[in-house]
């Protein structure tokens, strides 16, 4: 038996493939807020999301014939605005992957170890907000958006062990922000 998410509004994607602008429409009004908070949180800017959702949708609206039920829509949207977005901050020059001096230190993991019941979403939020740029992209990728190493690394273009490894340092300088 298939799975039925993966057809998860396949008569909307049918009709849009055929051009059908008010049905195009639809699809984008289902779509277009979860779409933007993926790319706020990777450019941290909300006029840059929103010029970089339009991209992705007239993108994905232009290649929609490529679009083979292989996933489900809205992680092949969503594939399309992360890379849109990662684009956008390698056209800025904005450091997508950071390594400060301080990172390079070993840190003891019972010292920065936090107590659960200290911990709330709005903390972590605002910790994640701390965090250099490169560090806040890796994390959202991961924890956030959940992608696996091997996806991150094809997204940055850098190797899994670098994703890896970045990873691991977004997390304790996270954990030491929080502490």
């Amino acid at each position: 038996m298939a799975n039925p998410i993966l057809f998860t509004h396949k008569d909307l994607i049918e009709k849009s493939k055929q051009g059908d602008r008010k049905t195009q429409y639809k699809l984008y009004s289902l779509y277009v807020n979860a779409m933007f908070n993926v790319s706020v949180r990777i450019v941290k800017n909300k006029e840059d999301a929103e010029d970089i959702l339009q991209e992705s949708f007239i993108e994905a609206f232009k290649n929609l014939n490529n679009f083979r039920y292989e996933s489900t829509f809205g992680s092949w949207l969503k594939r399309i605005v992360i890379n849109k977005s990662i684009n956008y901050l390698k056209l800025k020059r904005i450091p997508v992957v950071a390594i400060e001096m301080d990172d390079a230190r070993i840190y003891n993991t019972e010292d920065d170890a936090i107590k659960k019941e200290e911990l709330d979403i709005s903390s972590i939020k605002n910790g994640i907000k701390r965090l250099p740029k490169g560090y806040q992209t890796i994390i959202n990728l991961y924890l956030i958006e959940g992608y696996d190493h091997v996806e991150i690394g094809e997204i940055l273009g850098v190797s899994v062990s670098t994703s890896k490894s970045q990873y691991h340092r977004a997390k304790k300088k996270l954990i030491a922000l929080m502490g």
